[in-house]
């Protein structure tokens, strides 16, 4: 899959064994979210398009490089995805942020969309797509189909596990969507839990069972 990125540095994969373990409390755990955000983010925004424009420095006049454009709009899927907000904003405060709000039916594990907002600029910005599990891709897919009706000038998705069902199920319905992952794990089971996963990314996050 060629627009797929699986990241392996070692901080990130560090941090990743940390994140899987059942005895990392929520604290530790949403802050290790957005340390592997941030991490991510860094990858995904490496072709970011550049413009030069001349500053002063305390010596003398310099040609310097900025993003061009109107830069970036980040759009996690609630609730889990706002667990990566903190991270990426700490690399790019400027950035506008949206909401997708996604919630599993517990019969079919097929996404139900309850909220949608977005940046009332979005087709000028690059989008990032931000949830921490991309298990059968279904809210992923719901998601993205929803922002580009706005047509923005990119959509990106940045996830921390994906499943290989759900991988292949983004790119099928997406293959223009650039995709940024930590790791891709085994399968999905009869639950639609990746394994080995994490278990429930919003319930680890926010304290919730």
């Amino acid at each position: 899959m060629a627009n797929v990125t699986i990241t392996n540095h070692p901080l990130i994969q560090h941090k990743l064994s940390i994140l899987r373990d059942k005895s990392t409390g929520s604290k530790e755990f949403r802050a290790l979210i957005s340390e592997i955000a941030a991490l991510l983010c860094y990858e995904a925004t490496r072709d970011l398009p550049l413009e030069e424009v001349e500053i002063e420095t305390p010596i003398s006049v310099a040609k310097a490089k900025v993003i061009a454009g109107k830069k970036l709009a980040f759009v996690p899927i609630l609730r889990a995805g706002t667990g990566m907000l903190d991270g990426v904003l700490s690399l790019v405060p400027s950035a506008k942020v949206g909401h997708i709000g996604m919630y599993r039916d517990p019969e079919t594990a097929l996404p139900v969309p309850y909220y949608c907002k977005l940046p009332a600029d979005i087709s000028q910005r690059e989008v990032f797509v931000i949830d921490p599990m991309l298990a059968t891709g279904g809210s992923a897919i719901d998601a993205i189909n929803q922002i580009k009706q706005y047509n923005p000038k990119s959509v990106k998705f940045m996830c921390i596990i994906a499943a290989p069902e759900g991988m292949k199920a983004l790119c099928d319905a997406h293959p223009d969507v650039e995709i940024y992952c930590a790791a891709l794990d085994e399968k999905l089971n009869e639950h639609k839990y990746i394994v080995p996963g994490l278990g429930d990314a919003g319930d680890r996050i926010f304290g919730t069972k």
